[in-house]
């Protein structure tokens, strides 16, 4: 996809579902989508916020996440990519920073990390899917605590995040709205909006790549590896059905969570849609 006119590509991040937060890439609603579960309802806007990592928040930034009624952040990077990207946890007065790290296998193994660059290089999508089906397993606690939190604290605004706000974050949204009965093809088109809200940062991603000898010797396979197709969501859905029967069925196998709790997530998050 060609790349926005800087004007264009403004008026996009600063419209919904995109908001503004100075020097926080990637960062939008997931609320506004229809659900299925009652006709005439959406899921709730200014609840439920996905982004990628905030290290680079400004002041005012800071004074936007307040006035977006957000009270806790949570950061699903590992140790690794915080200390490497040198990419610290956020310290926001009157916002709780949270850490829930997953970790992907390879991030720790940089012979595992060429393979996967390789898989990434040769097919994408299966690739993409083993990747996020890993995820699922190794992110089961961190998901838990942030549906828990959606759960119990439902007037109190969270954003979650990891390093782009596409992988970990894409994932955890999927279930989200899954559990909330949007359609697999709204899904995906939030998935896909990863393209747009990382277009101005991707001079300071490249850079980050580009000095990386292991990422520098297989381009193609870490510029498939960044990308976020309609597709690859559409698929991941998917298995999630074939392998759960559902989001709720994945949260029931690997955590402490039963109908209850997702019927009250329900109650909270989706609301009649405004005329």
């Amino acid at each position: 996809m060609a790349a926005h006119s800087k004007e264009s590509l403004q008026k996009i991040l600063s419209s919904p579902p995109f908001v503004v937060v100075d020097g926080v890439i990637n960062i939008r609603d997931i609320g506004g989508c229809a659900t299925s579960t009652t006709p005439g309802h959406v899921v709730k806007s200014g609840l439920i916020f996905r982004s990628g990592e905030p290290s680079r928040i400004t002041e005012e930034g800071k004074n936007q996440l307040r006035a977006l009624g957000i009270h806790k952040i949570y950061d699903m990077r590992s140790d690794h990519e915080i200390k490497n990207y040198k990419a610290a946890s956020l310290d926001i007065e009157g916002i709780e920073c949270i850490r829930v790290p997953i970790v992907p296998k390879e991030l720790n193994d940089p012979v595992l990390l060429v393979q996967g660059l390789q898989s990434y290089a040769t097919d994408e999508l299966k690739t993409f899917l083993s990747s996020y089906d890993e995820g699922l397993e190794k992110g089961c606690s961190a998901f838990e605590q942030i549906v828990i939190h959606l759960r119990d604290e439902p007037a109190k605004a969270c954003l979650f995040h990891c390093t782009a706000g596409k992988d970990r974050t894409g994932v955890l949204a999927a279930l989200i709205l899954m559990i909330l009965g949007v359609s697999d093809e709204d899904i995906s088109t939030d998935y896909s909006l990863t393209t747009t809200g990382l277009e101005p940062a991707l001079p300071m991603l490249a850079a980050r790549f580009e000095n990386l000898p292991i990422f520098r010797d297989n381009w193609q396979g870490t510029l498939n590896m960044g990308s976020s197709r309609y597709e690859t969501m559409m698929a991941f859905v998917d298995l999630v059905r074939k392998k759960y029967g559902s989001a709720e069925g994945y949260f029931k196998r690997y955590t402490t969570l039963v109908d209850e709790d997702f019927e009250t997530l329900r109650r909270n998050l989706i609301v009649p849609k405004a005329d």
